[in-house]
């Protein structure tokens, strides 16, 4: 894994008003690594994700993705930047009245100038990548959950991102289809190199995958913890020790 981080956040803080989601969270995402974000209800885990994609402007702090300062960054270089970013919402976020085939062309279409023969086919690469190259033509109603989570994923990677948000890609999921999509994750940083960041409150996800984790403390509203799922859990604060250990391994 290189040295080289993708993403320097340093002292965020967002804010609703009067109310503090978090603030003093500093921390680098590594070439090569899947990072997960976790923590209890309210923490601010999806908020911290937005952020980070430039959805929601910080209160105060930095994000710097893949060498761009989100903050000083101009609609054309955030447009640039967008399309090497991946994102995945929890919900797969699929638009209904498409194929998942027409679903995963739409950033195709709308970021390159590839006719459809070659947006079709890269689409299809795609899908077939997420186990999906026989249900290009089914609508997402006619898949399971599990299949919308991959068909998310793929969508996210139709070009080929160096960099892939997932947002609790896990969630709902029945433990066999969980542990694939595991896999999947897995397979999209070994053999394609992407740098993934996850929010999850998954613990099977988070020892199955996370290279580091950090903690967010919706009560200290900060980053109580960044360290290896296992260390976290050896030798983590108490309250992510306690987090970790509902019914992950043993340290």
């Amino acid at each position: 894994m290189s040295a080289e981080p993708v993403i320097r956040v340093r002292d965020l803080a967002v804010r609703f008003g009067e109310r503090t989601i978090f603030e003093h969270v500093s921390f680098d995402v590594l070439a090569g690594e899947i990072f997960v974000i976790l923590g209890g209800s309210g923490c601010g885990k999806s908020t911290l994700l937005k952020v980070m994609i430039g959805l929601i402007e910080p209160a105060a702090g930095t994000v710097e993705i893949l060498g761009q300062d989100l903050a000083s960054a101009s609609m054309e270089e955030r447009r640039a930047l967008l399309r090497r970013l991946g994102v995945m919402w929890q919900s797969g976020a699929l638009f209904g009245s498409m194929t998942l085939l027409e679903n995963v062309e739409v950033p195709i279409e709308e970021h390159t100038a590839l006719p459809r023969e070659a947006r079709e086919m890269l689409a299809r690469a795609r899908l077939g990548v997420v186990g999906l190259g026989d249900a290009t033509g089914r609508l997402p109603a006619e898949i399971s959950g599990g299949m919308a989570k991959r068909a998310g994923i793929a969508r996210a990677m139709a070009l080929d991102p160096p960099l892939l948000y997932l947002d609790e890609p896990s969630a709902g999921l029945d433990p066999i289809t969980s542990e694939r999509l595991d896999q999947l994750i897995l397979n999209l940083r070994d053999h394609l190199g992407t740098s993934i960041v996850m929010v999850t409150h998954e613990l099977a996800s988070i020892f199955a995958v996370a290279d580091r984790a950090l903690f967010l403390d919706a009560k200290e509203k900060t980053m109580t913890a960044l360290d290896t799922p296992r260390h976290l859990l050896a030798h983590g604060p108490e309250a992510v020790r306690s987090f970790l250990r509902r019914g992950g391994p043993e340290a």
